[in-house]
């Protein structure tokens, strides 16, 4: 089992903290994220439909970065789903390969694209979750897509 595969599962049983589920309640007045409560559970299974949609989103902002998304296929949609499953759940797509804390003002920064994964892609060749890749770099383990 890859380690995103592993931190993928790790983020699925301890949603935060403390391992309780939580979602993200909304100000309606100024549709701004305010608290989490976890008596309120969003669906935290995510769609096709929304799996599409954010691979079709990860896909455009790779391209218009000069990037590309990871070639390992199955690492890649690990990784997809995490971000769809965050979604689903907390109504952000928080970095499925960090842990949240709870605060909505810290939590911001692990919204992907995160405030890290410029950094790391220049100086890694690819973000922590390893999502987006400089073109010039080739994951050890060989392509699938």
């Amino acid at each position: 089992m890859s380690s995103i595969t592993t931190m993928f599962q790790l983020n699925l049983k301890h949603p935060n903290t403390t391992g309780t589920p939580v979602t993200m309640q909304k100000d309606r007045k100024k549709n701004s994220a305010t608290h989490y409560d976890a008596a309120d559970p969003v669906s935290q299974v995510p769609t096709d439909e929304l799996i599409e949609k954010i691979t079709a989103w990860a896909h455009r902002y790779a391209e218009k970065n000069g990037w590309v998304l990871n070639p390992d296929g199955k690492e890649r949609e690990t990784i997809l789903h995490g971000l769809a499953s965050n979604r689903a759940q907390f109504g952000v797509q928080y970095c499925p390969c960090r842990l949240r804390s709870g605060d909505l003002e810290k939590d911001k920064t692990i919204i992907c694209p995160c405030i890290y994964h410029r950094d790391e892609i220049a100086n890694d060749g690819h973000c922590h979750c390893r999502l987006f890749f400089r073109k010039d770099i080739t994951p050890a383990h060989e392509v699938s897509k």
